[in-house]
């Protein structure tokens, strides 16, 4: 019983915002009122570049990864693993301490996945890598990597509710980026650089 505190515990963990807090400690704009207004690194090196950026990345990986990494070295019941990621992407999604205005979940989700299986983060890399060189577009590679991590999930992993988090992670994932959908469906997305 005392796995499932892992749940709220990576809740909170995911709502802390590392593009808020990194930008105060630099002296940046807040990014929810700059740029996109999205809390996330692709808005942050918009407003602070690459450094900051990268930062910001890494910290929202690894509150995604923490968590689910903890409870699979543990050994907890994959039902806990499922709820423990989901948990910590929603709290970067829907953060309690910052109004539930969150970012979109890329590095977040990415985190998770790398907790559940390292080669099922690496496949969702590689992708990301792959269609960003080609599209130089970051919120495509985005979509195209979430997209694949189910089938990915499904055979690199093979367990339905890894599937089915990968799968829930995804549909959030298009939501938060459905002005972005709306831009790439127009032809008007503008190319960045990755951090």
């Amino acid at each position: 019983m005392s796995e499932w505190l892992f749940v709220p515990a990576a809740y909170l963990i995911g709502s802390i915002s590392s593009a808020i807090l990194i930008c105060r400690l630099m002296g940046l704009p807040d990014p929810r009122g700059q740029g996109s207004g999205n809390p996330g690194a692709t808005n942050v090196m918009r407003i602070g570049g690459k450094k900051a950026a990268a930062i910001t990345l890494v910290g929202d990986l690894v509150k995604g990864l923490l968590p689910v990494f903890l409870v699979n070295w543990l050994g907890a019941p994959v039902e806990v693993l499922v709820a423990t990621g989901l948990a910590a992407f929603m709290g970067h999604l829907y953060p309690v301490f910052f109004s539930f205005q969150g970012g979109k979940g890329v590095a977040t989700s990415l985190g998770v996945l790398l907790g559940v299986s390292w080669l099922l983060g690496l496949a969702v890399i590689a992708t990301w890598l792959a269609v960003y060189k080609v599209g130089k577009i970051s919120s495509l590679a985005a979509l195209v990597a979430s997209t694949l991590s189910s089938v990915y999930a499904w055979f690199i992993v093979g367990d339905i509710y890894i599937v089915g988090l990968t799968a829930v992670m995804t549909v959030f994932l298009l939501w938060r980026h459905r002005s972005n959908i709306q831009r790439l469906l127009a032809g008007v997305e503008g190319k960045s650089t990755a951090p």
